[in-house]
């Protein structure tokens, strides 16, 4: 006798077995894995936005000013559980102590995280701690006080021998840490402003006694990283990391007004070993980046090079001085360095490499290469004679060497002189590189690329025509014509 089974049991069995043959066809699809693969990668990706509230994809983003800040440390802390107030009048100086306090208790636990809310918090300068995070909310802004003698003063830095505008001691920084490791400053675009505007007007009317101290600056440091804020109106240079390891710059912005800001540089990495600029907008009132390491002896005998830097990916603007800057202190050294992806605007010098006699030590191994130039009075320049000293003790005989230095694809129009160059018989420069150059220019005179004291080559057809010291070859770097003569000299004073 053959059980006949009912219908809706029978429709049950059968989709059971179609399943059992259609699954193993299913996962057998490569196409469909990946799509299963996709799906659970773009799950994950949406519960951890979900969970952070982070402003990654903008679909998922929690936006307005209750944006939650996202917690990046085992442990997190609120400025307000210390006593910050934030309505700009207030002293908050002693909240971000005590905060910073009990964040160096957890340095052994993974460290913890300092959250600044939306608001104004005025304090005078602060010291990070290691392991910690300084996160700023979105309308969050740090402001320093104005008051000079609330400014600790620190010893001169050792690679330059006293203050950099006074003989003596120098201010600190607003935020400052030394010796530290494993310290982050990000957050949601919030800003950390110098109010520097008193401390440019008393240095022009030459009423401080001490050099100028940076916005933040942190000594002797590694594992840093500094990203997703702005900087703003430092007393002197922005962002100064010193004889630093292993330091990210990323997705900041760097703003002081472009003329009566002096010595606002933006970034200024100094001695530091391997660091990477990348995706910024700066706009100041001296270089955007100037990489350093030292002046003159007391660089030479302080011995710490800059070197393994990568810049890229940013847009910046520089109408006193140039847009990427090394030197002229760089008596320790600098080498391997790449400078790339890059849009200088409406600046007097687009990049250039400045030095002197008495500096000492190299600048050897740099890169320049897809940047592009935006109405700049001087596009590329090396200079040898920049004669600024800290002391008339220095060693004539410390020639700085200068080689090993290529540009390739630089383009650009509104730029009057392209590149000037100018070496000298005690310091000439040596094996330079130009390929795929194309810089429209404004102004028609006969020197546009400028020359003294140089050697290298020129490979393939660039615009304008490169000068006589330079040898020339073909797009394939086959020799067309050598350089008749290497020292002759072409330099317009009056640009």
């Amino acid at each position: 006798m053959v059980e006949t089974l009912p219908v809706g049991r029978f429709q049950l069995q059968q989709q059971r077995l179609e399943l059992k043959r259609w699954i193993p066809a299913f996962l057998s699809s490569h196409k469909t894995l990946f799509v299963l693969l996709w799906i659970a990668a773009f799950g994950s990706v949406f519960f951890w936005q979900w969970n952070i509230g982070g402003s990654g994809f903008s679909i998922f983003a929690k936006v307005g000013p209750g944006r939650p800040m996202p917690k990046m440390r085992p442990f997190a802390f609120n400025l307000t559980d210390f006593g910050g107030v934030g309505d700009g009048i207030a002293d908050e100086t002693a909240a971000f102590e005590r905060a910073i306090l009990a964040i160096s208790k957890f340095g052994k636990r993974g460290g913890a995280q300092l959250n600044v809310p939306p608001g104004k918090w005025l304090t005078a300068p602060f010291n990070l701690t290691s392991h910690m995070t300084l996160f700023l909310a979105e309308d969050a802004e740090i402001l320093g006080i104005q008051d000079e003698k609330r400014w600790a003063l620190m010893p001169p830095l050792p690679s330059y021998g006293y203050g950099r505008e006074h003989n003596g001691s120098r201010y600190g920084s607003l935020i400052h840490g030394q010796n530290l490791r494993d310290v982050v400053i990000t957050g949601h675009n919030g800003t950390i402003n110098g109010q520097g505007q008193s401390w440019w007007k008393k240095y022009r009317q030459k009423l401080l006694n001490h050099s100028r101290g940076p916005l933040v600056q942190i000594m002797w440091s590694s594992d840093i990283v500094i990203s997703d804020i702005t900087l703003r109106d430092s007393p002197f240079w922005t962002f100064h990391p010193y004889d630093c390891k292993n330091v990210t710059v990323r997705n900041v912005t760097i703003l002081a007004p472009i003329f009566e800001a002096p010595n606002t540089d933006g970034i200024d990495p100094d001695s530091c070993e391997d660091m990477v600029i990348e995706d910024c907008y700066i706009s100041v009132g001296d270089d955007a980046v100037a990489i350093k390491s030292g002046w003159d002896q007391y660089g030479i005998a302080y011995g710490r090079p800059s070197r393994n830097i990568l810049i890229r990916n940013l847009i910046i603007r520089s109408m006193v001085s140039a847009g990427i800057s090394i030197g002229s202190e760089m008596s320790g050294g600098v080498s391997n360095v790449t400078v790339e992806n890059v849009l200088v605007w409406s600046s007097r010098r687009a990049v250039r490499i400045k030095t002197a006699v008495g500096r000492g030590a190299y600048v050897r191994d740099i890169t320049y290469r897809n940047l592009t130039f935006d109405n700049a009075r001087v596009g590329i320049v090396i200079k040898t004679d920049y004669n600024e000293h800290p002391d008339d003790d220095f060693d004539r005989k410390a020639l700085p060497i200068i080689r090993d230095i290529s540009f390739t694809e630089i383009h650009g129009h509104g730029v009057r002189v392209p590149v000037r160059i100018h070496g000298s018989k005690d310091i000439p420069i040596r094996n330079v590189t130009f390929r795929d150059i194309s810089i429209g220019i404004t102004y028609k005179k006969k020197h546009i690329f400028q020359c003294a004291f140089v050697e290298g080559r020129v490979i393939g057809t660039i615009f304008p025509a490169p000068c006589e010291n330079l040898d020339r070859y073909d797009e394939e770097e086959r020799l067309v014509k050598l350089s008749a003569a290497q020292n002759v000299t072409d330099i317009d004073y009056d640009i």
